[in-house]
């Protein structure tokens, strides 16, 4: 089994109803050893694409409240130098990104060429809880841009270009649908309520949410299959089982780095004599 079964370029239609939540058949210990390996490998490459300097990678995570992304970002990204990394949360928007286009604060939260990022939530949020709650309709904005027949399919086409736009400006997109179940949810809710260490977790807003479950299946699926490109694939992931969730983001995030294939830049030929001088004064010191 690989990543490519749960890649989705546009070639195929997403049916989420019909995508597996969790993988039968499989050993943990062995999946748990793989995860490792791919953890050092992706800590290797990201070094080389820290030294490279000539590409940018955005893992962008989304799913349902409680699906995993967090303990995800701390599991499987802790192999990482965090001077390459950053995590940026996209929670509800703030007057000043209100005030600009849904997708400033993602321009806004691109790493430097040579870095990666991780965008818990991210602007799909504009087609996701926006469309659920029609939340558009309050939007400060020209009458003319809020036909609601057209409203969401200009955004499909306007996240398309941008996100091809940003691999035609040498950034590469790892984009996470972390597919949880609505029993395993429920199950996770529960244990944030009843474990006095995860109360922090839980929020009245979390279950009001879930009442919406049918409408949120149906906005992903919709958004998944309109902006799944060749450039910009969609992993959609099963999240009921952890363990299993991490190996696969592991095998998504080395794959796209083996993809962008970064090198160790070359020393110059001065540069070589340079250090061949240093290294006699330094072997010649008593």
């Amino acid at each position: 089994m690989g990543i490519k079964e749960f890649r989705y370029d546009g070639s195929q239609a997403l049916e989420l109803n019909k995508t597996p939540t969790s993988l039968q058949g499989l050993d943990r210990d062995k999946i748990q050893e793989k995860t490792l390996r791919n953890m050092e490998a992706i800590g290797q490459w990201q070094d080389k694409l820290y030294a490279d300097g000539r590409e940018g990678i955005v893992i962008l995570l989304q799913a349902m409240d409680a699906a995993g992304k967090d303990s995800a970002i701390k599991h499987v990204m802790g192999c990482v130098n965090p001077q390459g990394l950053t995590v940026h949360s996209f929670k509800q928007p703030s007057p000043q990104e209100l005030a600009h286009d849904y997708l400033w604060r993602a321009v806004q939260a691109l790493p430097p060429r040579g870095g990666m990022a991780i965008f818990n939530r991210s602007y799909y949020e504009d087609v996701l809880v926006v469309k659920v709650h029609s939340l558009h309709k309050e939007y400060q904005m020209a009458e003319r841009c809020l036909n609601d027949k057209d409203f969401f399919e200009k955004r499909y086409k306007q996240i398309r270009h941008f996100e091809e736009y940003l691999y035609e400006n040498s950034y590469r997109l790892v984009k996470l649908f972390l597919h949880v179940s609505k029993e395993e949810q429920k199950k996770r809710f529960l244990e944030r309520i009843e474990v006095p260490e995860k109360n922090w977790k839980f929020s009245e807003a979390d279950v009001a949410e879930r009442a919406h479950w049918e409408d949120y299946m149906a906005a992903y699926e919709a958004a998944i299959n309109a902006t799944a490109t060749e450039h910009s694939p969609w992993y959609v992931l099963p999240a009921d089982r952890k363990w299993q969730t991490r190996w696969l983001i592991s095998q998504a995030v080395r794959r796209t780095l083996e993809e962008a294939d970064p090198r160790y830049p070359e020393v110059p030929e001065d540069k070589g004599l340079e250090l061949q001088r240093c290294r006699g004064k330094l072997l010649a010191e008593e």
